[in-house]
């Protein structure tokens, strides 16, 4: 465990290292808990780092040091320091070799952080500091090394893996298996990785655009070996559309993917051998739903690509994270959008966007996109780094177009290949290879906030001009209250009345991109006949917030005629949240609740709307998440929010009942299970349909649930009919179907998290004697991230009526869960108290409660620097 009062580290203070180390050889004997490591590290001294010969300062924790040595000569204790994170030594030589020899305990390793036991199997996470609990070193990004490493283990764990390519395996005169590997790429000690387990594989090749033979394989449990096929289709997938669209090869002979149960975050990009948490890379049609299915693609994409933007140039310190995340996720986010439906695609990542990250950017742990300060790196892998990262490269390509951002990629890699290098770095490759100046843009790095755009408009109908004035604002975080104005890329388009885009220039152009670099702007179109209706930042072409005085009239109009499918489904989503305010403010004043015919009327044509596609259908009708309401206003009315988006869903299922029935027959068709994007299009069509159509509470419509639950040949439409059943069925009902489809799915790991998730986020069912149930069910583990985030994550994220309970038992239990788990696990300790840092926006008692659950954690005493970080800064 970390001090309680960490200190904050600072940009500013950023110092090159004063050694390198040019080779690593690491040699590991496997036991449970007494794993030996002997590390020899080639070292040198940094001619950039000044004179002289200071002591060498390696990182080191929960290490027991065995012995030193340098240039094969045994180092007395008492010419080292053994610190609480480290290990000093004085240095008498620029270079020399330094050997250690220390030992670590794999089977008590619960943060899951260097190396751990997961399910028997031995795995690594190095990400951010994990190579610390590895062995001694300069566990930092810009210390890049040639690492050589030797497994030794029982021949119980017959696979042995780590980074590159394999260069030797035998027998120890002892009878224990040994493998040797050799990667040819110096790397950070953060992409070490070392796998060993009694694992099956399936393997496949793949054939490079220069006519390479790449080897890959993915490495599973025995149990799981069938559910590959997707993460290997996937792989291939990705590296072709990275040669295609970025020109970027793979460079090792052997690419390779190992599914873990117990892993904190995803997956994890290291060189050759990516780690990924089982959730994230096996699915069966059987046993994985649609969104699964996607996600895998995405991620499996995500980390491949991570090979060139992350491993090959590398960020130089961890505040320059987004260097590689930012960019990977708008290189993974445009290959998902090429594969399945990009406009789906836009709508789920700006969804995310709009009700998590701007809720970070508004909340007390808001944060620069590269952060001036950190207390906890592990507490800067978030939204704002990389989904926000990823929307400011969004927006550097929009401003150089696809031809020019290509350009200033290649120029990127070229320049910084083998490098650790900075975010200035990045855009002054773009920069270089287009001429351009983006130095106004540069502040959506060192700016937290979301902008705000103030829009206005005058038409005058004698001269047959238009204007367009932009006022932009963004509103104070910590430690930043005032702001400069950013760059900011506005894409739009005008629509005439008969909804057709009007040429806003001479060549007939229908669509532009604005750059707003002031605080107010005007733009002038002439030569219209008619008073246009603007169509807003289409395709969301910037993180922002764009306020414009649009009727119902207007957003009926756009979601019918717009010709960009983004802005349609917007404007879907204003006029609903336009409906569900009035709700709250009729519920607070005391009158009657009725919903808007209007909207009613809207989504009815929506639903008969043959020619749309079907997923965007989907995404049209679902009513904004009470998370998403909770972000609109200044302050929180938690229980208006709930009674509002209850009365409206209830009142809209009722309204478009026959539709609804229509629809989901016309889709609940019997044909095979494809992951194809036309079939999840209509799947996701269909269910959307069934949820509306359970929400009426009617027996009938209860009864298709029943009825889809027995018959389902797939996860997707087995899961969506058990929502259907547990959000509004009777609980007699309910229980027969969570109990059999526990039965049948009682040995899947990942079936048995979505049956965790699926009752703890249902506000009907997820009441919290029952989550504490769910905690008390043999298949629950509290040191495996998954069920956590399944149980305690799905309660306090996706359970927005059961968390918000009026006597504050919803933060009181997620407080408790909390402590307990800081001595477990800080990272996701850190991760789950989110939920309460927003106390400040709620009105009355649920504020002081949700205050009071945070106090309450931190006067238990001694907290990690992980969970501290974030609750000190809420309280402030």
């Amino acid at each position: 465990m970390k001090d309680a009062q960490p200190h904050t580290v600072y940009l500013k203070d950023y110092r090159a290292p004063d050694y390198l180390v040019d080779t690593v050889h690491l040699h590991f004997e496997l036991q449970p808990k007494a794993t030996l490591v002997r590390s020899q590290l080639k070292i040198r001294r940094n001619p950039e780092a000044g004179e002289g010969l200071p002591p060498l300062q390696l990182d080191g924790v929960e290490l027991e040091l065995l012995s030193v040595s340098i240039d094969g000569e045994l180092v007395p204790a008492s010419r080292y320091r053994e610190l609480p994170d480290g290990l000093s030594l004085p240095v008498a030589a620029p270079e020399f070799v330094l050997e250690i020899h220390n030992r670590i305990n794999p089977e008590d390793n619960t943060s899951l952080e260097g190396l751990y036991l997961s399910n028997d199997m031995y795995c690594t996470q190095c990400e951010a500091e994990g190579f610390r609990k590895i062995t001694y070193y300069p566990d930092r990004p810009d210390v890049m090394s040639r690492f050589t490493t030797t497994i030794v283990a029982p021949r119980q764990y017959p696979v042995l893996l780590s980074n590159g390519n394999e260069i030797a395996r035998g027998t120890t005169e002892d009878g224990r298996q040994f493998v040797t590997w050799e990667d040819p790429f110096a790397k950070p000690s953060y992409l070490f990785a070392l796998v060993a387990g009694d694992l099956q594989h399936v393997e496949d090749s793949y054939t490079t655009a220069s006519g390479r033979q790449v080897k890959l394989q993915i490495f599973t449990e025995a149990k799981n070996i069938g559910k590959c096929d997707h993460a290997m289709r996937s792989l291939k997938k990705a590296m072709r559309w990275d040669e295609e669209v970025y020109g970027r090869e793979y460079d090792l002979d052997i690419f390779m993917v190992v599914a873990v149960d117990h892993f904190n975050m995803g997956a994890m990009e290291n060189k050759g051998l990516n780690i990924f948490n089982s959730a994230c890379v096996l699915a069966s049609p059987e046993t994985a739903t649609d969104s699964a299915f996607q996600r895998i693609e995405s991620i499996v994409a995500h980390e491949y690509f991570h090979n060139w933007s992350g491993n090959r140039v590398t960020c130089r310190d961890w505040f320059q994270l987004s260097l590689k995340e930012g960019f990977t996720v708008f290189r993974d986010a445009e290959f998902s959008a090429d594969m399945n439906s990009r406009a789906v695609k836009r709508i789920e990542d700006v969804s995310l966007l709009r009700t998590t990250q701007f809720a970070e950017d508004a909340g007390p742990m808001a944060h620069p996109v590269r952060p001036d300060s950190y207390m906890e790196i592990s507490n800067f892998y978030t939204l704002t780094v990389y989904e926000k990262g990823a929307e400011v490269v969004r927006m550097i390509h929009t401003l150089l177009g696809g031809a020019g951002f290509r350009k200033g990629s290649d120029l990127y890699f070229e320049r910084h290949d083998g490098r650790a290098v900075t975010c200035e770095d990045f855009i002054k490759a773009m920069e270089d290879a287009n001429g351009v100046d983006l130095g106004q843009f540069r502040r959506w790095y060192s700016q937290a906030g979301t902008p705000v755009l103030e829009v206005t408009d005058a038409y005058d109908s004698a001269s047959g001009n238009y204007a367009l004035t932009i006022k932009q604002t963004c509103p104070a975080t910590p430690g930043q209250e005032k702001k400069l104005p950013f760059h900011i890329p506005l894409a739009f388009g005008l629509l005439g009345a008969d909804g057709r885009d009007l040429p806003l220039d001479a060549a007939g152009t229908t669509q532009m991109v604005l750059q707003i670099t002031e605080a107010e702007q005007t733009f002038s179109f002439s030569g219209l006949t008619e008073r246009p209706l603007p169509s807003l930042l289409r395709g969301f072409s910037a993180p922002v917030k764009v306020r414009y005085g649009y009727s119902t009239e207007q957003l009926l109009f756009l979601m019918r005629c717009d010709s960009d499918e983004f802005n349609r489904w917007d404007a879907s989503q204003r006029l609903a949240l336009m409906a569900l305010e009035q709700l709250q403010r009729d519920y607070r004043e005391g009158n009657k609740l009725q919903l808007q015919a209007e909207l009613v009327e809207a989504y009815r044509s929506v639903l008969q709307n043959r020619d749309l596609d079907p997923a965007l259908v989907a995404e049209m009708l679902s009513l904004p998440s009470e998370q998403t309401l909770a972000e609109q206003g200044e302050q929180i009315d938690a229980e208006a929010i709930i009674v509002a988006r209850r009365f409206a869903r209830e009142a809209l299922a009722e309204a478009l009942h026959d539709d609804l029935l229509a629809c989901y027959r016309r889709l609940h068709t019997e044909k095979p299970y494809s992951p194809d994007a036309a079939d999840i299009a209509e799947r996701s069509l269909k269910n959307a349909c069934l949820a509306y159509l359970c929400a009426t509470g009617r027996a009938d419509t209860l009864l298709l649930a029943q009825e889809q639950f027995r018959d389902a040949a797939n996860m997707t439409d087995s899961a969506a009919a058990l929502a259907g059943l547990v959000n509004h069925g009777d609980e007699a009902v309910a229980q027969s179907a969570l109990d059999s489809f526990y039965q049948r799915w009682q040995q899947d790991t990942q079936v048995i998290e979505l049956w965790f998730g699926l009752q703890s986020s249902s506000a009907k069912w997820g009441k919290l004697d029952k989550v504490r149930a769910l905690m008390q069910h043999p298949a629950f583990e509290l040191k495996n991230p998954n069920k956590v985030r399944a149980v305690i994550g799905g309660f306090a994220n996706r359970n927005f009526t059961q968390f918000h309970c009026s006597d504050g038992s919803g933060f009181a239990f997620v407080a408790e869960q909390v402590v307990v788990l800081d001595k477990l696990n800080p990272q996701i300790a850190a991760r789950l108290v989110i939920p309460l840092t927003r106390w400040k926006k709620y009105l009355g008692e649920l504020g002081l409660q949700m205050k009071q659950a945070l106090q309450s954690i931190m006067d238990t005493g001694k907290l990690s620097a992980d969970l501290y970080e974030v609750v000190s800064k809420s309280l402030v």
